[in-house]
């Protein structure tokens, strides 16, 4: 196996821009900041303690799911997508060593914000 040069990865991102990744574009024009709130209101349930990891932030979780309606994915298939792709990795702010939502998590939050939806009716 051919060990990796110190430009290697920055070669690889260069040619992924070159061929035109759409999700540099969907990036650069959504402000996602400005769905944090409605999102964490959402989410919002009591704490049964303070114990436990931190979850996923929010509006990373919420590309995630902009990342599964785009590609049409699975829960199991965009986990493993998110840890597969260059693109998906960047879209979502996630480096090699990021701990990335399994697809429970990301189940669970789509029906965070299905219950929430459907208590506003």
């Amino acid at each position: 196996m051919k060990q990796l040069g110190i430009f290697d990865f920055d070669i690889r991102i260069d040619r992924i821009n070159k061929a035109g990744d759409p999700l540099v574009k969907l990036n650069d024009t959504i402000d996602w900041e400005i769905f944090r709130s409605t999102l964490e209101e959402a989410r919002k349930k009591p704490k049964k303690s303070k114990a436990g990891a931190k979850g996923f932030d929010v509006v990373l979780l919420c590309k995630i799911l902009i990342l599964q309606s785009l590609y049409n994915l699975s829960d199991e298939a965009l986990e493993f997508q998110i840890l597969d792709r260059y693109s998906f990795s960047r879209f979502l702010g996630l480096h090699a060593a990021s701990k990335v939502p399994d697809a429970t998590t990301i189940w669970r939050f789509r029906e965070d914000l299905t219950q929430a939806a459907a208590k506003r009716y």
